[in-house]
């Protein structure tokens, strides 16, 4: 049975809700503007990163693009954000080869200058049973102005085992880690 103080109780909890939606939002608002990157993905360790000007740091947030961008926002690789002109948030990543660097990609996984990278091979398949097409295998010279990047972390990241190499201009920010779990 309804009293007459349920409506007054979840008018009160809606504004609460609705008053940690717009915390939640200016705390990731105010996270961007100050170059800090909060990471929740299985790519790489969860914590906090923080932008850096350093450009041989390890770690970009880049946004992927063309078809790369349209698979990993539709699979939900990437959630919903203002970041990236799709309308998902940029994917943040290990740099694994630079200009000039050798890269093989094998159904092994890939290897650089030789040295195989651990849990690069790619994935038949994603968590969802959908096909993944990798990288066409082969041996790559990294030209001027494009990077590989892989997680070694999780065998199942989307990177450059699916994407191949990415241009330097979709690099948004270089990162480093400042609190990892």
């Amino acid at each position: 049975m309804l009293r007459k103080t349920d409506g007054r109780f979840s008018r009160i909890a809606l504004r609460l809700v609705g008053f940690g939606s717009v915390g939640l939002a200016a705390s990731y608002i105010a996270a961007n503007t100050l170059g800090v990157r909060i990471n929740t993905s299985y790519s790489l360790p969860m914590g906090v990163y923080i932008e850096t000007s350093d450009l041989a740091a390890p770690l970009v947030e880049f946004c992927p693009t063309a078809l790369f961008a349209k698979e990993s926002s539709e699979r939900g690789y990437r959630t919903a954000g203002l970041a990236c002109g799709d309308g998902a948030v940029p994917l943040l990543k290990p740099i694994v080869a630079r200009e000039g660097d050798l890269v093989e990609t094998t159904a092994r996984g890939i290897k650089v200058n030789g040295a195989l990278l651990p849990q690069t091979a790619p994935l038949p398949n994603d968590s969802h049973s959908r096909p993944l097409k990798p990288w066409p295998f082969g041996v790559y010279r990294v030209q001027a102005g494009t990077v590989w990047v892989a997680s070694s972390y999780n065998r199942g990241s989307y990177d450059s085992r699916y994407m191949g190499p990415i241009a330097t201009s979709q690099i948004r920010r270089r990162l480093r880690a400042l609190w990892v779990l």
